[in-house]
């Protein structure tokens, strides 16, 4: 549905997405740029059912050597090895902008067996990639434990994570959201609760 009393072309790509952990819809309109397409999250939607007698129209389109010829040249090329994504890991160690003692937690981390993530904020400030992200904007997890160290809990960070088996926050601010949704509530400065962790 185009926006009230904005000038809508027809060849536009109307988006509607739901943002600030779905409190409201935002329409997206990409006014310039070509070609436009929108991505889906994995089972979003219901697949498609199969149509007995499928129709359609196909367009000849004539295809020069110059259009075709690639501008990239590949420099190097190497096999990488795979690496779990946090969205297999059962256990996440999670930083927020609160708790930036970074070397000990990777360490908790990688004695539980999993892997050091972090909220929007840290990844902003670059202490983490948007891989290791958690959130609208990273990834989508649902571990067996997760940890948080520093985390406040906006709603855009825990609607990624609230359906972990078992949370556990850490916080020294009594009134942090993340407490509403912990199994396991410390409030606590977690440069003393960390030493004790590990």
């Amino acid at each position: 549905v185009p926006t009230p009393g904005k000038e809508q072309k027809h060849n536009q790509l109307l988006m509607t997405r739901p943002a600030f952990g779905g409190n409201i819809m935002a329409q997206i309109v990409i006014s310039e740029s070509r070609p436009q397409f929108a991505t889906v999250r994995y089972k979003v939607m219901d697949r498609a059912e199969k149509v007995e007698k499928p129709s359609g129209k196909v367009t000849i389109c004539n295809v020069s050597e110059d259009m075709v010829r690639s501008r990239i040249e590949v420099l190097s090329a190497k096999v990488l090895e795979h690496v779990r994504s946090i969205e297999e890991e059962d256990v996440l160690v999670v930083a927020g902008r609160g708790g930036k003692a970074l070397d000990q937690l990777q360490e908790l981390a990688e004695l539980l067996g999993g892997q050091l993530c972090f909220t929007r904020p840290m990844v902003e400030d670059g202490y983490g990639d948007t891989a290791h992200q958690i959130g609208l904007s990273g990834r989508t997890v649902k571990p067996k434990l997760i940890l948080t160290f520093g985390v406040s809990g906006a709603i855009q960070f825990t609607a990624c994570m609230n359906s972990a088996e078992c949370i556990v926050a850490v916080n020294n601010d009594p009134e942090a959201p993340i407490f509403n949704i912990a199994d396991i509530a410390i409030k606590d400065d977690l440069y003393a609760v960390l030493p004790e962790f590990l």
